[in-house]
């Protein structure tokens, strides 16, 4: 959505208004957006996780500040701010337990030192599950009442909402789709959590990259192993691009991540029975409007069918989520919509 992004100006907004915040690795994302969904502002800034989190706490709580003079607007307009956090987190203390790439953020009141910050309340929720309800709410699942989103990036984020319940959990572990078993077998490849045969292992964007350099070092052939050769980085976009060239090993790669994740989905399915599966994250290979991206969608819909109960196959929708990277914003500003009780 990030290239089309269309903002709403703040006389046609429907209030109340919220602000939601999408914490990440490498950004920080600030969405105003209205009682209908609609942004109103939009601001982002580098996350600079070394600073610490205190630091980013405070920016979290000006960049609600900056939205709010972006929409000439006072911040008491503002009703509430939802915050998205990589996990995993504990939503009553309001931390993240394990901060991964975030480092020395383990454990820190990031919740309350937001709203210390910003001066309002905060909904504090999983990256993974904002960006799902984001996409439930007015992204591509908005036609639904329950839905599934597996977000493809450095990691496999998933997030599920049934009705208006975003699926979080007895313990703030709920939707936690990347860490499924997919293969349980005593040689089942490592995923970075610790543990062996989770989906991430095999569907991420770091499985990806690293069954392609087994594939050229045991002597794999064609566009992509020269360009490996000749020292050009690996990444999720050059198989991309191979693949979209017709080089057979680029493209049985991402065949292969495609096959895993029908595997997943299937048992997501069977467990939760949702009306849509979405797909969303960097690594969609262009999407519907690229050819590696129909292919990618349609090998994960032929896996589904293999697998599954009839009715199932016909009739759960599995497609391409649509807000992009402005999901997990759109989507924190929406729980915390429905934290403050406002009607669906």
């Amino acid at each position: 959505m990030s290239s089309t992004r269309t903002i709403l100006p703040v006389i046609e907004a429907q209030r109340p208004l919220y602000v939601g915040l999408d914490l990440g690795g490498t950004n920080i994302k600030a969405a105003l957006v209205d009682n209908g969904g609609r942004l109103v502002a939009f601001h982002t800034e580098p996350t600079q996780a070394e600073r610490g989190p205190e630091d980013a706490a405070a920016r979290m709580g000006e960049a609600v500040g900056v939205l709010a003079r972006q929409a000439g607007i006072a911040a008491a307009d503002i009703a509430a701010v939802g915050l998205g956090s990589p996990g995993p987190i504990d939503l009553q203390v309001g931390t993240i337990v394990r901060a991964g790439n975030l480092v020395g953020w383990d454990n820190f009141p990031l919740r309350d030192r937001v709203a210390a910050h910003c001066g309002l309340p905060v909904t504090f929720a999983n990256d993974a599950n904002a960006a799902a309800y984001g996409e439930f709410w007015v992204g591509s699942g908005r036609e639904y009442d329950s839905l599934i989103l597996l977000t493809l990036g450095t990691g496999v984020g998933g997030g599920i909402i049934i009705g208006e319940l975003n699926v979080e959990g007895a313990h703030s572990h709920g939707s936690e789709c990347g860490h499924m078993i997919v293969d349980p077998a005593d040689s089942a490849r490592m995923c970075p959590c610790g543990q062996t045969g989770h989906l991430e292992a095999y569907a991420s964007a770091k499985s990806l990259v690293a069954r392609a350099e087994e594939a050229v070092a045991t002597g794999g052939t064609g566009p992509l192993a020269v360009a490996v050769v000749a020292g050009e980085p690996l990444t999720p976009i050059l198989i991309g691009r191979a693949a979209e060239a017709g080089d057979p090993l680029a493209m049985d790669l991402v065949m292969e991540t495609a096959r895993w994740l029908g595997i997943g989905i299937v048992s997501l399915m069977h467990a939760i029975d949702p009306e849509a599966v979405m797909i969303g994250g960097a690594m969609t290979f262009g999407g519907e409007q690229a050819k590696v991206g129909r292919a990618f969608l349609e090998r994960i819909r032929a896996e589904v069918r293999r697998r599954t109960f009839p009715t199932l196959a016909a009739k759960t929708v599995i497609g391409y989520a649509s807000l992009g990277g402005d999901a997990g914003s759109i989507g924190a500003a929406g729980l915390a919509r429905l934290a403050g009780g406002q009607p669906g």
